[in-house]
């Protein structure tokens, strides 16, 4: 049980929704049934009150009626059937008693299967009109301007009412002490203002019973208890006087008024939206104090009508301030819409919050980014706020004026921010903003010292009442101003604005990333296609500069080496210019060079992407390795190629090639320039080492790539490199792969020479050139071709309606590029065989056996 006067706890119940068993007993002021739901039915045979005459053994076994009167019982009766909530409770006034000549006063109410009928005589004084009273009370309580006077006034008028010595009322705060507020007293008896309660002065489970029942009184602390006769109903259980206004009281409260000179005492709960704001205490020192049960009813009214107001008051100064602050919110997010870089600016962003929700200092917490401006934490400790409101916050404003209660470390700096409001302006727990408080040093009067340690009482180890109440001052630091639930609101309002600003600036920069993307791949695919559009022109004015029939050594290295950088090219494009695998360009090289024999080269290492430098680089050098090795070393007869890599200590590349099974190796007379790629292009083009030993048993390199060209790929894909076909060679027993008539369309001349001497070579009885779409169908129009080798891209035209022709009349053809794998063909073209420029004799005799096996 708990009395919600004045501050004490009896261990006796749950008292959330459990019922109160006053010690079996009652004040005796006046007597109380508790009678069977269907007591006009049955006899009443439970609890009676032997007082004012009636005894027990006269009450049971008779009817209730025979001793309340018929009229009474009536009148119970149908205010019964107003009963409306668990909590309910309705009283009548000035009935009387059978044969007893005085009139009382009812209250009734059910509790559980019983219904509490209890009953004291009424006062013999003038009765108040209670409309005109009430009516009275509140427009004094209108004609108050502030908070302050509002309290007072409301005091002012409980005690006028009641006649109480002193009226306080008493507010509680967040963390559940109290502060006297206003106060209304005699003269002569001391004052109470401003004084502070500990919270364990009126513990929760007493809070929980003020909001059940508003209203409570003891008439007078000396007063000896009733006994309630039998203590069990006919269930066998004690009768639930949670709602009773005679419930008796604690001896550890009467104590505990006593201690203070307390003869009587009667609080009113102030219940605001369902929350207990406070209570009106009234203390009577001169003796027993029992205000008519009428008179007390009409205080009860008014502590409910003085909480309509002071909601109502409340909410208007509320929504005041948050019209004020939404407006101020919308003018800063209009800002930040129009330019997301303030988001980020501390200053400005200070003082657009500053008048909305005063702060010290603020920081800014963005992907790992801290601004901050005005007074606010090290940067190094925002970390770690950041980190643990991520782990309990999740995603909603978080607010204390004590960050060192929830952050042990925040003591450090608790001078400059001793509180806290975060607001999460992202839909996961990362980004925010933080508002500080510095601290507020503050001077709290205490009713007594609130540290004083739980002792031993005469009713055991529960709380014993306090003895002392004299004023104890106590220094409070490490606290802010705290933040007030407006304030809180209003941070709500503005995290789900900003979550909505920042969402859009994030799908704008995301849409912003996907253009640009976009404009990144045409650039890059435009680039790729005029490289190797280069690449092949410069194939081709080689070949067309030799003469038919010639061997040029020089000749064929020089393009050996282009198709090489073509390949690597390829490789570094084909993600939009970004990093390529090592062990890819190696077995690309060994296939394109040794075609059905590169298993010759084993390859060793971890997953390890070179940048497109570096990858360009590299693809020159293992091509020179190749090639003297299929000349001179391992790979010219039955020997093997090894090349191993792996990180050193410093995250360099290490690479080893090592040929072995090869004939004798001899060191070279001179130094040419497939050796200078080898030995130089690594230290002068990446900064790195290059060592070549000729060994007796097979050549040495070994090479290092400085750390910042390469990278671990953590997650690579298998690599997957097409074995290059067999090197096509002409010879006199070979069958031509062509026979008839070959249609080429290519815009350039150069190229186009060159590919017309491939179709040539490769058995074509002889080759029409188109550089445009119309030259082409007009082609197709007057000839049948065998097959056709169509360049996609003709300047600003396209070849795709050339191939919707050729498709038309069943002529197989392929497709000639220099976008390499950026290439949009089409679902239709989906299947179509595709080669890559700078192409050669070996690719388009591969890609017409496979189209013409297809």
């Amino acid at each position: 049980m708990a009395d919600r006067n004045n501050n004490f706890e009896v261990d006796l119940t749950n008292c959330d929704r459990e019922p109160i068993h006053q010690l079996g007993a009652i004040q005796p002021f006046g007597f109380l049934l508790a009678l069977s739901t269907d007591w006009l039915v049955q006899r009443a045979s439970s609890n009676v009150i032997d007082f004012f005459g009636i005894s027990a053994d006269e009450m049971l076994g008779t009817h209730a009626a025979d001793h309340l009167g018929v009229s009474t019982v009536h009148t119970l009766r149908n205010r019964l059937t107003l009963l409306r909530g668990l909590d309910a409770v309705e009283r009548v006034f000035g009935y009387e008693l059978p044969g007893k000549g005085q009139r009382y006063d009812f209250a009734v109410h059910v509790s559980g299967r019983s219904v509490i009928v209890e009953a004291e005589p009424c006062v013999e004084e003038t009765q108040p009109d209670t409309a005109s009273t009430i009516r009275a009370m509140i427009s004094r309580l209108d004609a108050t301007t502030d908070e302050k006077s509002f309290l007072h006034e409301g005091a002012r008028q409980v005690r006028a009412l009641t006649g109480f010595d002193r009226v306080m009322v008493y507010r509680f705060d967040s963390d559940g002490s109290g502060t006297v507020a206003a106060e209304s007293a005699r003269a002569g008896i001391g004052s109470f203002l401003d004084l502070r309660y500990p919270a364990s002065d009126i513990p929760e489970q007493a809070r929980q019973l003020y909001l059940r029942t508003p209203f409570r009184i003891i008439a007078d602390v000396d007063a000896v208890p009733a006994p309630i006769y039998p203590r069990l109903d006919e269930r066998g259980n004690p009768i639930d006087l949670s709602l009773s206004v005679l419930r008796s009281v604690s001896p550890i409260h009467i104590e505990y008024l006593k201690n203070m000179g307390v003869r009587a005492s009667m609080s009113i709960s102030i219940v605001i939206e369902g929350r207990l704001w406070g209570l009106f205490a009234c203390h009577h020192y001169d003796g027993p104090r029992l205000p008519s049960f009428e008179r007390r009813s009409i205080a009860e009214l008014f502590g409910q009508m003085f909480a309509l107001k002071l909601e109502g008051r409340e909410r208007k100064a509320m929504a005041g301030y948050e019209n004020n602050a939404r407006a101020a919110s919308d003018r800063l997010l209009a800002a930040i819409a129009g330019d997301s870089t303030l988001l980020e600016n501390p200053d400005w962003l200070g003082s657009m919050l500053h008048d909305t929700v005063p702060n010290d200092g603020i920081a800014i917490w963005m992907d790992g980014r801290v601004a901050q401006d005005g007074l606010t934490p090290p940067a190094g400790e925002l970390r770690t706020i950041v980190r643990r409101l991520n782990a309990m916050a999740a995603g909603r404003v978080y607010a204390t004026d004590h960050l060192a209660g929830t952050i042990p470390t925040a003591q450090a700096y608790d001078d400059v921010a001793a509180g806290v409001l975060a607001i999460p302006i992202s839909r996961t727990p990362r980004d925010y903003v933080l508002l500080f408080r510095q601290e507020k040093i503050r001077t709290v009067t205490w009713a007594g010292d609130p540290m004083k340690p739980a002792s031993y009482g005469p009713h055991g180890a529960r709380l014993t009442p306090r003895q002392s109440f004299e004023a104890w001052s106590q220094e409070v630091r490490g606290r802010s101003q705290p933040f007030s639930e407006a304030e809180i609101r209003v941070a709500e309002m503005l995290r789900i604005s900003m979550i909505e600003i920042v969402l859009r600036i994030t799908d704008e920069a995301q849409e912003e990333r996907r253009r640009a993307a976009e404009r990144q791949d045409l650039l890059i695919a435009e680039l790729n296609h005029r490289v190797r559009n280069i690449l092949a022109l410069i194939r081709g004015l080689l070949r067309q500069s030799r003469e038919p029939g010639e061997y040029h050594p020089a000749l064929n290295m020089l393009d050996g080496r282009i198709q090489s950088l073509a390949r690597a090219h390829d490789q570094i494009t084909k993600d939009n210019w970004s990093p390529a695998p090592l062990g890819l360009l190696i077995e690309t090289e060994a296939a394109a060079y040794l075609g059905g024999k590169s298993n010759r080269v084993e390859v060793a290492g971890p997953d390890v992407l070179l940048q497109p430098q570096a990858f360009t680089t590299l693809a020159l050098v293992f091509h020179e390795l190749m090639t003297n090795s299929a000349k001179y070393g391992a790979l010219s007869d039955s020997g093997r190629v090894t090349v191993d890599w792996r990180f050193d200590v410093d995250g360099d590349l290490r690479i080893e090639w090592r040929e072995r099974g090869g004939p004798p190796v001899r060191p070279p007379s001179r130094e040419g320039f497939g050796s200078t790629i080898i030995n130089r292009s690594v230290p002068y083009d990446l900064g790195g080492e290059a060592r070549v030993r000729y060994e007796l048993i097979g050549v040495e390199v070994d090479l290092c790539v400085p750390a910042r060209h390469v990278s671990e790929q953590r997650h690579a894909k298998p690599l997957v490199v097409e074995t290059a076909p067999p090197i096509y060679a002409e010879s006199p027993d070979q069958k031509p792969l062509l026979s008839g008539a070959a249609l080429l369309v290519e815009d350039s001349l150069i190229i186009a020479m060159d590919a017309e001497d491939i179709l040539l070579r490769l058995g074509a009885a002889r080759v029409a050139t188109a550089a445009t779409v119309a030259q082409a169908l007009a082609e197709i129009d007057r000839d049948t071709f065998e097959i056709a080798l169509l360049d996609v891209n003709l300047g600003r035209e396209s070849s795709m309606p050339i191939a919707e022709r050729l498709a038309e009349r069943g002529v197989p053809f392929m497709f000639t590029t220099g976008y390499g794998e950026q290439l949009q063909r089409g679902e239709q073209n989906k299947d179509v065989v595709v080669v890559n420029k700078p192409y050669d004799l070996t690719s388009i005799g591969a890609a017409i056996r496979k189209m013409l096996r297809a």
